[in-house]
């Protein structure tokens, strides 16, 4: 007789690990990171490996003080995860004390003061970079401007001293350096000038920022990958991405003169980084298929709340913070119907 290895009841392997998931996430933000880099410069790629090295260290550190082994978690590819998300949304010449700072927050603060891996309450890279904009604005905020707008491009030696040395590139900040496309619709949005006139700009693509579009392009196709894998659930992506176009529709038709289109808000920051890579985060989002649906409705809201009445161009990160403080009332108002079980108001038989 032969016999054959199985699992607990129902007798079905699990099909995924953690690290198999975060390698098939790090995977999918190879494209989107790569048209970043390509529009912003070798700065990109080296804010990514600073991000993900500290972030290495930190969790290293924080697992002896806990008392935890070393080998299973540094391998596991979350660090890196946290990493690498938090590195994209910071300036390609942050200094690279922004990195440290950031992780210090995410990994240490966000992650391991809370229990580690899958106890933590808000997503760790979102903690880690509302952290640094909250308290340093000026240096998260000073983003290159896009291929084919600066007046000169920085080279790879100007990158590293900018980056280490806090050195700026040989002509000057002002040079290379612009106002990200929802910070330039704010200003001259605030300062009367109509829509049209704001979309004049150099800084504005065909449907979004320049170099941001296809950034969000990028992204979305790896998100969408994950969600083919069943990596990610489709559910909070649509629902972020739907509601914002379907909030943003109306007063876009209404004023177009006054109101950016869906698309402006679409393509012109991180929300599509946010709505497959950030929102679907299965620790800090929500579990229950109403739950995720809710969770993104109110990302997308939120959004488009602070863009239009907030403090900050973006808002993506604050908003995904707040819906992860909602997250656990939401699951528990949200339960799917068990199996064997009648619907609330469904008739029990024979009535």
């Amino acid at each position: 007789m032969r016999h054959f290895a199985t699992g607990a009841a129902p007798h079905w392997p699990a099909r995924n690990s953690v690290r198999r998931v975060m390698l098939l996430v790090l995977a999918a933000l190879v494209p989107g990171t790569a048209a970043q880099v390509w529009f912003f410069g070798i700065g990109v790629l080296l804010q990514v490996l600073l991000a993900v090295a500290f972030a290495l260290a930190i969790e290293a550190a924080a697992l002896r003080l806990r008392g935890q082994p070393l080998r299973p978690f540094l391998g596991d590819g979350s660090a890196a995860v946290t990493g690498w998300l938090f590195a994209l949304c910071l300036p390609p010449l942050a200094p690279w004390w922004l990195a440290l700072v950031g992780m210090l927050a995410a990994i240490g603060l966000a992650k391991h003061l809370y229990g580690g891996l899958g106890h933590n309450l808000f997503n760790p890279a979102m903690v880690g970079y509302a952290v640094v904009l909250v308290s340093f604005p000026l240096e998260a905020s000073r983003w290159l401007a896009p291929a084919g707008l600066a007046a000169t491009q920085v080279t790879v030696a100007e990158a590293f001293a900018a980056i280490f040395a806090g050195l700026p590139p040989g002509a000057g900040w002002d040079a290379v350096t612009g106002a990200t496309p929802l910070s330039t619709l704010r200003e001259l949005a605030g300062a009367g000038r109509t829509l049209a006139e704001v979309r004049g700009d150099p800084v504005f693509g065909d449907f979004g920022g320049r170099g941001w579009e296809w950034s969000a392009n990028f992204f979305a196709l790896g998100g969408i990958v994950l969600c083919l894998l069943r990596v990610a659930d489709w559910r909070t992506p649509v629902a972020v991405l739907g509601a914002t176009v379907a909030l943003s529709l109306p007063f876009w038709l209404a004023d177009p003169g006054l109101h950016p289109s869906p698309l402006q808000h679409v393509f012109s920051g991180a929300l599509v980084l946010a709505a497959f890579f950030i929102a679907t985060d299965p620790v800090s989002g929500c579990t229950t298929p109403r739950g995720r649906w809710i969770f993104g409705i109110g990302v997308a809201v939120l959004t488009l709340a602070i863009r239009r009445w907030g403090g900050y161009p973006d808002g993506v990160a604050f908003a995904v913070l707040l819906m992860n403080a909602a997250a656990p009332m939401i699951d528990r108002l949200t339960p799917p119907r068990i199996f064997g079980r009648r619907r609330a108001r469904e008739p029990a038989d024979g009535a």
